[in-house]
């Protein structure tokens, strides 16, 4: 701090920092890189050659420092040459240090340079030297941009974009929109990092933690819908880290290190960010974007800088556009007037995707460039069914996605024409047509889409949404009501499927933690028989829940029988406890299993004798069926369900199921799309259970279908050496008049 108050040049400032931070972190090697004219210039060095300053030169993705720069991020590397984007500049004399540690010197979220050390032995830099170089980096910022000696607010005085864009990304409450875009927040500019009162800056951030608190409490209070469920646990996990003590406690130790409370803020979430990008659980990183969030909120309290588009109010039809969003923030926003949210991260498990498909809001993830391309006040047009965002649509492309949402509310009114009609065919075989459920408020989905009970009911999600292993008497609450608002109508439970790629961070695998391949590791069946306290607590939670009622419990991921066998000894023995305490008990209990792992359908003739009935998913079966991962971009769509390979696998278990009479259905994305779903009827399954928004349209498929001639059909293209059955299946549907969306 004394160097950068010294009445020196920049230049010499900067020459005077890499020394005393080369000593410091007993670092061989420091040096300052800084933007100018598009190129990261080596701007001060201590260790490598002093010619090279001013001359060397690297663009933004070039090399380790170019990586630091393009992406934003912090690398800390044992080997620096081992690393794919290592490139060596001779005039440097960098060829005798290994490791190398390196931090982007970032103004108003871009990248102006980047603060590197360098070691001649192989070693991984400590954290806290990290954070201490993240701490220089932020006072750097300032220095560098008072001095003029980076490029003037690097493309942000780019000309405003006026032709029309088309976007996609990754598809995660389905629906369509119009609206105009606003941003959800303005960037909020740190002027000054060096703190001239450290006790005045801790006092500023205990102010701002407090009036942060209030305002999560309140909106909490305030949530509109699924008070009583999921929802409500959503926004109590989000509670949980606005009271967090750890990340208030690094936050005033980087007031300690002489930040300002806005500083400070800002370290951490780089920190945060940049552990993101470390972290391959996904379930993890949709926690750390809830820090993200708040760190945003308590950045702009203690800056003063209040307003975001929720306070100034919208005042059109808008479509949102946010890096990410937590979910108080979302219910911060008319939902009157907010018609999309357009994320540049997200996933599928994210807490705002949850909140947002309650609210009925669609959303598109994982949107790029953004700010680049899209204008305050710019018409938008959002289709998620077709991963489509239309940016400054031309006439042409307003007319199609007008007549798409015009079709698509005309098919709306036409299936919820249907739905009090049965899912007969033609030829008068009845389907069952029932729903995937995860949240007590899916259970809604009965009634609108006049589905015939719950196919699968995930109860994990109540461990996924939750801080802590829930209780059983709050497991028991969940199941009793979604059993009462279901009525008459059968819920299949399937037990806790969590572990792989849906890890808790209060539950732990020991040394499985970090599995190569976590799809096919310690999760489902597996991890609640070695965990049997979690199955026996989730058991004498369903049983008491289905008191004087039926009760259909499922197995997931059974791999051979004698998992079943243990999984329903498990739940006996809980019947018995319960029975001897005098507690009421369902008037039945039907176990069923999935069948994802293929080796189980080898094993069927032990299984089947065990079972009241099957359930194929499809999902996970067709992974493990291709050895293709299906989180893969480059595998997902290589591998399709009307291939003959998994056709002739399912008409095989269908076949089996129907030798010792036990019924089989699916559950999974295959039974929702109406080409597969027929596929599936052609091979005699009788039961599907499907998202909610697939059950009007696959009804309207099975009311114009003639079963015996599609059995017919797919009996003869399954054996007529036909690879795939997509296109043949598709015409014959066409000239049969079968009505497929």
């Amino acid at each position: 701090m004394d160097v950068m108050a010294a009445r020196t040049t920049a230049q010499a400032k900067l020459n005077k920092i890499v020394e005393i931070i080369g000593e410091e972190l007993s670092s061989e090697v420091c040096s300052v890189y800084l933007l100018r004219e598009g190129m990261l210039e080596l701007f001060a060095t201590r260790g490598l050659k002093q010619e090279a300053v001013h001359v060397t030169r690297l663009g933004l993705g070039e090399g380790l420092v170019g990586t630091i720069a393009h992406n934003v991020e912090t690398l800390n590397l044992e080997e620096a040459a081992a690393h794919p984007d290592f490139a060596y500049r001779p005039e440097t004399g960098e060829e005798l240090f290994h490791s190398f540690a390196g931090v982007p010197i970032v103004r108003r979220e871009r990248a102006i340079g980047a603060l590197c050390v360098q070691h001649v032995d192989p070693r991984p830099y400590e954290e806290v030297e990290i954070e201490a170089l993240q701490t220089v980096a932020m006072v750097l910022a300032e220095l560098i941009t008072n001095a003029g000696l980076v490029d003037e607010n690097p493309g942000e005085n780019r000309p405003l974009e006026t032709g029309a864009t088309v976007l996609s990304g990754l598809q995660l409450v389905m629906g369509m929109a119009r609206g105009h875009a606003v941003f959800h927040q303005p960037r909020i500019t740190i002027e000054h990092t060096v703190a001239e009162d450290i006790e005045v800056e801790r006092q500023r951030v205990y102010s701002a933690f407090t009036k942060m608190r209030e305002q999560i409490d309140r909106m909490a209070g305030q949530a509109e819908f699924g008070v009583e469920g999921e929802t409500r646990e959503v926004l109590e996990t989000y509670k949980m880290f606005a009271y967090d003590e750890g990340w208030s406690r690094r936050i005033n130790e980087a007031i300690d290190a002489g930040l300002t409370a806005e500083a400070a803020i800002e370290r951490v979430q780089q920190r945060t960010r940049m552990r993101m990008r470390q972290i391959d659980d996904p379930l993890l990183q949709d926690r750390m974007h809830d820090l993200e969030d708040l760190s945003n909120r308590l950045l702009r309290i203690v800056s003063g800088q209040l307003g975001t588009a929720a306070q100034m109010g919208l005042r059109q039809d808008t479509i949102l556009i946010a890096r990410n969003l937590g979910p108080a923030e979302l219910l911060e926003y008319d939902r009157r007037r907010l018609k999309g949210l357009i994320l540049e991260e997200g996933s599928l498990t994210a807490h705002v995707t949850i909140v947002a498909r309650a609210m009925g809001v669609p959303v598109l993830g994982r949107v790029k460039n953004t700010r680049a391309l899209i204008n305050d006040g710019d018409l938008l047009l959002l289709d998620v069914n077709q991963n489509r965002l239309y940016i400054r649509p031309t006439v042409p492309m307003d007319e199609a996605f007008e007549a798409g949402l015009s079709l698509t509310q005309k098919r709306r009114a036409e299936y919820a024409a249907l739905r009090d009609k049965p899912a007969v065919t033609k030829d008068g075989v009845t389907v069952e047509l029932m729903v995937n459920a995860g949240l007590r408020d899916d259970v809604a989905a009965l009634d609108v889409t006049g589905a015939d009970g719950i196919g699968l009911f995930r109860t994990e999600f109540q461990f996924l949404v939750s801080a802590t292993l829930p209780q059983r008497e709050r497991q028991q609450r969940l199941y009793r009501d979604v059993l009462d608002a279901a009525g008459n109508r059968p819920v299949i439970f399937r037990t806790v499927d969590i572990g792989g790629d849906k890890a808790l961070p209060y539950l732990r695998a020991g040394d499985n933690e970090h599995e190569e391949n976590p799809a096919m590791g310690w999760r489902a069946v597996r991890l609640a028989l070695e965990r049997d306290a979690l199955m026996k607590a989730q058991a004498r939670a369903l049983l008491e829940a289905a008191a004087g009622r039926t009760l259909h419990v499922m197995f997931p991921m059974i791999s051979e029988p004698w998992e079943l066998a243990q999984a329903k000894a498990l739940f006996r023995e809980q019947k018995i406890w319960l029975e001897k305490r005098e507690r009421k008990l369902p008037k039945a209990v039907y176990y069923g299993a999935m069948l994802e792992v293929p080796a189980l359908a080898e094993t069927l003739d032990f299984l089947l004798p065990e079972l009241d009935f099957l359930s194929i998913g499809t999902n996970d079966l067709t992974q493990f069926l291709f050895a293709a991962d299906r989180a893969n971009p480059k595998l997902a769509e290589r591998y399709d369900w009307m291939s003959v390979a998994i056709l002739r696998f399912i008409a095989r278990i269908v076949r089996t199921c129907a030798q010792y009479d036990v019924p089989v259905g699916v559950c999974g994305e295959m039974g929702g799309r109406t080409l597969e779903a027929m596929a599936l009827l052609g091979l005699g399954i009788r039961r599907l259970s499907i998202t909610p928004a697939s059950v009007g349209p696959v009804k309207a498929m099975v009311r114009s279908l003639d079963l015996a001639l599609l059995t017919e059909q797919c009996a003869e293209l399954l054996s007529g050496g036909v690879p795939n059955l997509r296109e043949p299946l598709a015409q014959w549907a066409d000239e049969q008049g079968v009505e497929l969306s």
